[in-house]
């Protein structure tokens, strides 16, 4: 009511002028005249109201105290998004302002204005960022322990004073933290595994060198059995280099668009002339309909070369090995390795994932094998961050399952061409 009465009042005065000048030009020169000024007065009303209307469009927005970033030019926020280094922007509450892409794959999503307590549960890190609010950079370590551990050197450092506007940086050390570790357990897994073949090939190599020398038999025996020994050797320092390879990319998401099928196809022809060795048949059926994965097409393939391997190694002799491609009811990729071998006890399962375990130590050596195959098997789910299902039941055979993500669907539409930017920096 006030603010109307206000209004009345300010264009009181404009009106009583124009009703006197309205009534001197009727007087003076006719009512021709006053249509003119009215016609004329109408034009100047509605040119006024056009470009007052369009004065919020044509004029710059005004900054606001509330958004520290709203100075922030588009381009900028573009790069930041681009970086590959994780980027968060906090206000002078440790309130979040503003997170790139590269901080959204390491914390989540969901992270806009959310304090930094329930998105950092580091209490350094936290500490880190207290301290950059008062002017003190710093830096501390910290990790991630799920779902993939991770390690990272996060520095903290104000950037603006008013408003108050923090950045922490993230540095990832996973890659340099596991070369360390990496190190140690080669040397500790290889020199406790090559132990056993090299002790016996430099036994082998006393004997012939003593009273086996003008042996031929003999020593053609031991030249087998040594050249059995060395390739065993290089199977395992094989799979310790490749083992490593995996764990050093675990916490790098693959990227390909992979089919399960063809995949698994690909491991089953170079198995076959092994499996022919010992009659086993091996047959793959896929459902109908079943979507790529995400997938790491050379690792996937050995994956399923381990899992058909071990169920050829350990099958009965002229047995079968059957494997079975579908799509779960929650979207989950499955791939189903069956074999008809003498089983597994239900203590032994959950140790089979473990570097150089072995249910029948004398088969597995027997065999070729090198006690890593389940392992990698492991290392390589787990960076496709899928889950690994045993079921096996003595004297009926086991059933080792793989569950990948499905892929999300392609989307036909091309992506829109952005506009050239102008703006400078």
């Amino acid at each position: 009511m006030v603010e109307s009465f206000a209004r009345l009042r300010a264009a009181a005065w404009p009106l009583a002028i124009g009703v006197i000048l309205g009534g001197a030009a009727v007087l003076f020169a006719g009512p021709g005249l006053f249509w003119a000024l009215v016609a004329l007065a109408l034009a100047a009303m509605l040119i006024i109201h056009f470009v007052s209307f369009q004065e919020p469009i044509l004029r710059a927005p005004e900054q606001t105290v509330d958004d520290p970033l709203s100075a922030l030019p588009p381009m900028t926020r573009v790069l930041l998004d681009q970086l590959p280094i994780p980027v968060m922007l906090l206000d002078d509450d440790e309130r979040v302002l503003f997170v790139n892409r590269s901080m959204r794959d390491v914390l989540g999503p969901g992270l806009d204005r959310k304090r930094a307590s329930s998105v950092l549960r580091n209490p350094d890190v936290l500490a880190a960022i207290a301290q950059a609010r008062q002017g003190l950079s710093n830096n501390v370590p910290f990790s991630l322990p799920v779902p993939i551990e991770r390690h990272y050197q996060a520095y903290a450092a104000r950037i603006s004073v008013s408003p108050s506007v923090t950045a922490l940086l993230l540095h990832d050390l996973t890659v340099v933290k596991r070369s360390e570790q990496l190190r140690a357990d080669f040397i500790a897994n290889a020199s406790h595994e090559l132990r056993t073949p090299l002790a016996a090939v430099s036994g082998f190599i006393e004997t012939l060198r003593g009273h086996a020398k003008e042996d031929e038999a003999v020593r053609g025996q031991f030249l087998d059995i040594m050249g059995v020994e060395a390739a065993r050797m290089r199977r395992l320092i094989d799979d310790l280099l490749s083992l490593s390879r995996i764990e050093m990319n675990e916490h790098v998401k693959p990227e390909g668009r992979i089919g399960v099928e063809s995949t698994v196809h690909q491991a089953v022809a170079a198995l076959k002339p092994l499996a022919a060795q010992d009659g086993i048949t091996i047959t793959v059926e896929a459902k109908p309909g079943v979507p790529p994965v995400i997938g790491d097409q050379d690792e996937l393939v050995q994956l399923f070369q381990n899992l058909i391997h071990n169920a050829i190694k350990y099958g009965r002799e002229k047995g079968k090995v059957q494997v079975v491609i579908g799509q779960s009811a929650d979207r989950q990729v499955f791939a189903a390795i069956h074999d008809d071998g003498e089983g597994i006890a239900p203590n032994a399962i959950p140790r089979l994932t473990e570097r150089f375990y072995r249910v029948d130590v004398k088969r597995s050596r027997e065999k070729g094998g090198t006690g890593l195959g389940l392992a990698i098997v492991k290392h390589i789910i787990n960076r496709h961050q899928g889950r690994l299902s045993i079921e096996s039941r003595l004297g009926e055979g086991s059933v080792f399952t793989v569950l990948l993500p499905a892929a999300p669907p392609e989307n036909p539409a091309k992506t829109a061409v952005p506009e050239p930017v102008t703006e400078m920096l």
